[in-house]
């Protein structure tokens, strides 16, 4: 993957905002091969609520580099199926079980 550059913009007040990768980042990531499921917290007034990405890493044949898709074939379906079943599991552990409770 290629790596990521912060560019930091000084604010009006002049204070240095925080990088944005240190404030937009997963609270956990969950992967089994070339699967990724990336877990998002955010803040409600009933608590935090977890959303989740997945994506399918790939390595372009052009260029050689690594690359993310959120298009699935039919054989990526049983580790995409495994990898929702583990973040599940994590969210549920967190104590709120998807239900705010």
């Amino acid at each position: 993957m290629a790596s990521t550059k912060t560019a930091v913009a000084k604010t009006t007040a002049g204070k240095t905002p925080p990088p944005r990768e240190a404030t937009n980042r997963p609270v956990h990531e969950v992967r089994l091969g070339r699967i990724r499921a990336a877990i998002w917290a955010n803040a409600t007034e009933t608590g935090v609520r977890h959303n989740v990405t997945l994506s399918r890493l790939y390595k372009d044949d052009k260029s050689g580099e690594w690359r993310n898709s959120t298009s699935f074939g039919r054989d990526d379906l049983p580790l995409l199926a495994k990898v929702c079943d583990r973040v599940h599991t994590w969210i549920y552990e967190q104590g709120n079980g998807g239900d705010g409770k």
